[in-house]
């Protein structure tokens, strides 16, 4: 035997409300479900000079044709120690260093060697 569901036969969805067990006192909380994002900054995560070399370590093995890449990581580190200290240590200007060392920049070598010697670490070569 075939029945079909027509909208006698179909299950009807309950109609009566239930009052919320929330007083008006006790709202939801604004934003309460909702993912907030907040911007990474690695330089807060670079505490000791072991770590600042090897951060810099890393973009050098990982992305060794990444000159923008490392000179951000250069500029991560630079904002770790502190700006003001690696300009005055590296005789540039601050806005010079921010410049440079920021996403767009395109740092000579003399630069890159200055901050590199203020922020304390070393460049090492090695035989491909």
């Amino acid at each position: 035997m075939l029945v079909l569901a027509n909208e006698n036969t179909m299950p009807r969805a309950s109609t009566t409300t239930t009052k919320s067990k929330r007083s008006p006192s006790k709202a939801p909380r604004r934003g309460a479900g909702h993912t907030h994002t907040v911007v990474y900054d690695v330089s807060k995560q670079l505490r000791t000079p072991k770590e600042m070399a090897a951060y810099l370590e890393a973009w050098l093995v990982e992305a060794p044709d990444d000159a923008a890449g490392i000179s951000r990581a250069l500029g991560d580190i630079a904002r770790a120690v502190g700006m003001s200290k690696v300009a005055k240590q590296s005789g540039l200007s601050r806005e010079s260093l921010y410049k440079a060392l920021s996403e767009d920049g395109n740092p000579s070598l003399d630069t890159i060697l200055r901050v590199a010697r203020a922020v304390g670490v070393r460049f090492h070569a090695s035989a491909a």
